[in-house]
């Protein structure tokens, strides 16, 4: 099946000024964060892409536009499923004030009961953004062939979430995921199981690259785990 190259958007205007952005319009990178977006063409060069996907917000579509102008041949897909979560009453507001709410101690200790004010449960996110891997993993698998790799850029609370999927966890553990801005996120899916290949990586990506014809086939794409952990890239 498909691998799934998770980018977090680059540092927004939002994250600097400690706002909850949520689906607010107009919140764009600001300058480190257009900085980490310039350097994610170098960062992905070796990796062959089937296809480019990002969320509908400005800071997810702008994250992407260096790699889609290095690689002019690949179109821009958006999909609402992996749009930021809808915090209703709480975006735009400052997280420090968000703080002393009864309801953050929910979100932090028991986020699948949790559910924004005027907005969505934690636990309709999760399932929307799963639901829009599995169909992308299927469309890719299918249009591009087996072992094809292509790239998702979205939002820390939905990526969390998904590396929460992969690896079976309950969604109420999953604060216990952190994702960096601009960070690189990989699960490769089989049949069986998926594999956590990186999380929240903002290095080196050259063990993503699929091995050549006759080269010896990595354990977790025929679905077995390495004991021991594995030796890593060449």
């Amino acid at each position: 099946m498909a691998t799934l190259i998770l980018v977090r958007h680059g540092r927004s205007t939002a994250n600097t000024a400690g706002v909850l952005a949520g689906r607010t319009p107009g919140v764009h990178l600001d300058e480190r964060g257009a900085a980490q977006a310039a350097e994610l063409p170098a960062r992905l060069a070796a990796v062959p892409l089937a296809a480019v996907v990002s969320s509908p917000l400005e800071r997810c579509r702008e994250t992407l536009q260096p790699l889609l102008d290095a690689r002019p041949g690949l179109a821009l897909e958006t999909d609402g499923r992996i749009g930021e979560c809808d915090y209703g009453d709480w975006s735009g507001r400052k997280l420090g004030e968000l703080t002393d709410e009864p309801l953050m101690e929910v979100v932090q200790q028991h986020p699948s009961a949790a559910a924004f004010p005027g907005g969505e449960s934690m636990r309709a996110m999760q399932a929307r953004a799963v639901d829009a891997v599995r169909d992308w993993n299927a469309r890719v698998e299918q249009e591009h062939g087996d072992g094809a790799l292509y790239a998702m850029c979205s939002h820390g609370d939905i990526i969390k979430s998904l590396v929460a999927d992969a690896l079976g966890m309950h969604l109420d553990l999953f604060q216990r995921i952190h994702v960096e801005p601009c960070s690189i996120t990989a699960i490769r899916y089989t049949r069986t199981r998926p594999f956590l290949l990186r999380l929240g990586d903002t290095g080196d990506l050259n063990s993503l690259v699929p091995r050549a014809s006759g080269e010896e086939e990595r354990s977790e794409e025929s679905g077995r785990a390495v004991v021991g952990g594995g030796a890593g890239a060449p």
